[in-house]
């Protein structure tokens, strides 16, 4: 790659001379696309009608029709195509991406522990072995301090391309083990049960699992979601009774509204369990006596009232965060036996500028996380209402509840990490009201914190609004515009990316980088109102803050445009079509993860299990013009343009039943031959895997060594 630049740069000069142009580093430093010929996707006629309009789209054959089951040959070919292009890319680049994941692998504690926990008379840990891409579980009975392995991973995962391990659950009794597992990543799961006095498996196996496993207090019954045959969408929640066949079991609840996903959870007294059926910004939400599976749900908030919340119960009362009288939630209780609405107490009232987000109930106390102005915060408050917040070691940082599994504890575990901090697990204890720590990440290559900065910024947005930016950099980054930045986004469904830390992140900032996350609404980072102005009719938002962030960074001298490297994942991959459909010319490469950037096809295809439940955040172009119009001007897929666009990374995964593998494949196709350019744009279709790729942790990191080799090869760093 290094000789073929030096051509390209020669010739780039020989044509400056010829017409008496002027040569920019911005015209020499892309990254060119590879000498031999890149996949080329055929272009079939297919037209449809919406609302008096016709919408073209010479690349729909991309999606099997086939789907979920992918056969067609013709798409087969074209993805096989485009991954054999994409292996040519890394050829020259081979010895980068090997340094670059030494260096990940060098930053991984090969033999790492998690802090144990009590539960049920248990102690309980999972830990690596050297070398292997999997956890082991295990626990260690407080009685006799016999050791048990009752999960080992990486068995279970021989003979898989792909395995992920996803909820299990002991029962009360402590005899029986249930475990949810996916060998495609369809998350489709199957679940299996142990006896753990004899290790041998029941018979018991269920397939078609949304993948939540919880056994009733009786130890002889489960709960779970089931799956439709050919849809990514639970319509049931069931009891399966162990002994007896899956067709056997009963649906406890049935939901009949397509847009709408359901689940269940154990309240934190273990008392109740909660079915909870959502769309959206509204829930809807069922009591059931744990010790009674087959009783009659009780309703404790219904859809028809539209607003969200987070429930958990203690003594007798059920304590709500709700949005009903404050965007920003209130905090509520309401007792068990007469929980209708019009008995809510309201125990703390909603506030412009303080968001509560989640709350745990605990023998003597209620923890609660919340977000300050965009500073988090835990805080205990007693069933009295004398609080007490946690100080934590910085002023920018994030924070979350830990894993407390008992009711009756005197400290909170949390986990806390900054963009310099590595992650970090505190036991709070509530008499000394003082932070004890229990584990750091351990880099075994070494890491010195001094040597890195981290700052949060607020950039001003083209409407006004400030947008917070979490910054690191190695300290000596000069903030004169000469040096790289690698810029961060996601932006929807509420979710917010905190200022964490990042191994990974590591050998960029070593190499020169400065890493900045915007924080776009769409995310929650400033309250509940600032997801809200970044969805439907407001989507935009997200697109304009985060190119606006990219601008205020340049104007403060952080970097230059044209020397910006940017990514995101899923959602935050329709953030970066969005990124460079705008403002193409900002960006130096562009990593679009797992992305959603056909929107308007998406949308308008009710045959998706996902689609009727996003229609709420997205708009549904299928029954109205106005949100046909508005997915139609910016779905990135959409607005492909005849002009130059950045070296492009793209990626997908082939079982992905969240953002579809043929998104990633459209978008390549239709920019290959929209865009004037020669910028290198290359797909790495995962052919075994969904949504979340490689499954092992090796595995991971060499993809992301892959990755992190583009980004530095488009800014000319060879090594």
């Amino acid at each position: 790659m290094q000789t073929l630049m030096r051509v390209t740069l020669l010739l780039l000069l020989i044509t400056a001379c010829a017409h008496n142009t002027t040569i920019t580093m911005q015209d020499i430093n892309k990254l060119k696309a590879l000498s031999i010929t890149a996949p080329v996707a055929k272009r079939v006629p297919h037209d449809r009608s919406y609302h008096g309009k016709t919408l073209t789209d010479p690349y729909f054959w991309l999606k099997d029709q086939g789907y979920p089951e992918v056969d067609d040959q013709d798409v087969l070919d074209y993805l096989n195509l485009e991954n054999d292009y994409y292996q040519e890319f890394l050829k020259p680049h081979s010895d980068l991406v090997e340094t670059l994941f030494q260096e990940f692998k060098g930053r991984t504690d090969e033999q790492e522990t998690s802090v144990p926990y009590n539960y049920n008379g248990y102690k309980y840990q999972w830990f690596y072995r050297p070398g292997e891409e999997y956890r082991v579980h295990s626990r260690r009975s407080l009685e006799t301090g016999d050791d048990q392995v009752f999960l080992d991973e990486t068995a279970l995962a021989e003979g898989h391309e792909y395995f992920v391990l996803g909820d299990w659950d002991i029962s009360k009794d402590n005899r029986y083990l249930a475990y949810a597992f996916d060998t495609s990543g369809d998350e489709r799961y199957t679940v299996k049960v142990v006896d753990l006095e004899t290790g041998d498996y029941l018979n018991d196996v269920l397939e078609d699992v949304q993948g939540q496993v919880d056994f009733g207090a009786d130890g002889k019954t489960l709960l779970y979601a089931l799956l439709e045959q050919e849809r990514w969408h639970s319509k049931e929640i069931k009891v399966h009774t162990i002994g007896q066949p899956q067709s056997n079991d009963v649906t406890i609840y049935e939901e009949v509204d397509e847009g709408f996903f359901i689940g269940t959870g154990l309240t934190s007294s273990e008392e109740y369990v909660l079915i909870v059926s959502s769309q959206g910004e509204v829930q809807e939400t069922y009591a059931l006596p744990a010790d009674d599976l087959m009783a009659t749900p009780v309703k404790l908030v219904g859809r028809e009232q539209g607003f969200s919340q987070s429930i958990d119960h203690a003594h007798d009362h059920f304590y709500i965060l709700a949005n009903d009288t404050h965007k920003n939630f209130r905090l509520a209780r309401v007792s068990d036996n007469n929980p209708d609405y019009e008995n809510w107490e309201t125990l703390e009232q909603g506030s412009d500028s303080v968001y509560l987000m989640d709350l745990q109930t605990f023998d003597q106390f209620i923890a609660l996380k919340a977000r300050d102005s965009g500073n988090e915060k835990i805080r205990l408050r007693s069933y009295s209402g004398d609080q007490d917040e946690i100080e934590f070691p910085e002023t920018v940082f994030a924070a979350s509840l830990g894993v407390n599994p008992e009711f009756q504890q005197t400290s909170v575990r949390v986990n806390y990490e900054s963009m310099i901090t590595p992650d970090t697990v505190f036991d709070y204890d509530t008499a000394s009201k003082k932070l004890t720590s229990l584990k750091v990440k351990k880099i075994p290559s070494g890491y010195d914190k001094s040597k890195y900065v981290t700052e949060r910024i607020m950039a001003p947005a083209r409407d006004g609004a400030m947008v917070p930016v979490s910054i690191v950099y190695k300290k000596g980054y000069k903030k004169d515009g000469a040096q790289p930045l690698h810029l961060y986004g996601y932006g929807a469904y509420g979710a917010t990316v905190t200022p964490g830390f990042s191994t990974l992140r590591l050998s960029i900032l070593d190499r020169g980088f400065a890493y900045a996350v915007a924080h776009v609404r769409g995310g929650a980072m400033m309250g509940y109102q600032w997801y809200l102005d970044g969805k439907l009719e407001k989507r935009t938002n997200t697109f304009n803050d985060f190119v606006d962030v990219a601008k205020h960074l340049i104007d403060e001298g952080y970097v230059s445009d044209g020397n910006i490297s940017i990514s995101g994942r899923s959602a935050g991959g329709e953030l970066m079509g969005g990124a460079v459909i705008q403002a193409p010319e900002l960006w130096r490469s562009v990593n679009l993860g797992v992305p959603f950037v056909d929107v308007l096809n998406t949308m308008l295809d009710a045959s998706l299990p996902l689609t009727p439940p996003e229609w709420k955040e997205w708009g549904n172009p299928i029954e109205s013009k106005t949100e046909y119009d508005l997915i139609e001007s910016y779905s990135p897929y959409d607005n492909i343009q005849k002009i130059e666009y950045p070296p492009m990374f793209v990626s997908g995964g082939l079982n992905d039943p969240r953002v579809t593998y043929w998104e990633p494949a459209k978008w390549t196709a239709k920019m290959r031959h929209e865009k004037s350019d020669d910028n290198l744009l290359v797909m790495r279709i995962n052919m075994g895997a969904g949504h979340f790729s490689n499954s092992g942790r090796y595995g991971r990191l060499k993809d992301y060594a892959e990755e992190y080799a583009f980004m530095l090869v488009a800014h000319e760093i060879m090594e």
